[in-house]
């Protein structure tokens, strides 16, 4: 949904791994509610539905690339950093039994 093409439900949940049916559809109806997705209701036998970025929505585009470039450059210090957290934790809470 990276610009104003609509995108069927089925293409959403494809294409986002790891998320349920349950998920996606609890996720897209805050964003409607939010006013950062428009979903269009084609009535079909399959009713069919697609999903768009509203204008609030394409201006996330901007900031959501630059975090998403933040944490591609700085994976590896989060990755250190949860290692390192991992350990103190381990040493605090003394020898397991």
């Amino acid at each position: 949904m990276a610009d104003r093409e609509p995108v069927r439900f089925t293409d959403l949940l494809h294409t986002i791994e790891g998320i349920s049916q349950k998920m996606l559809t609890k996720n897209l109806r805050a964003l409607e509610r939010d006013g950062v997705v428009i979903w269009t209701v084609y009535p079909s036998a399959p009713v069919r539905i697609e999903y768009r970025l509203s204008d609030l929505g394409m201006s996330l585009l901007e900031p959501l690339a630059a975090l998403r470039q933040w944490a591609i450059d700085y994976l590896d210090d989060v990755v250190l950093a949860r290692k390192a957290h991992d350990v103190s934790d381990e040493d605090a809470a003394g020898p397991q039994l």
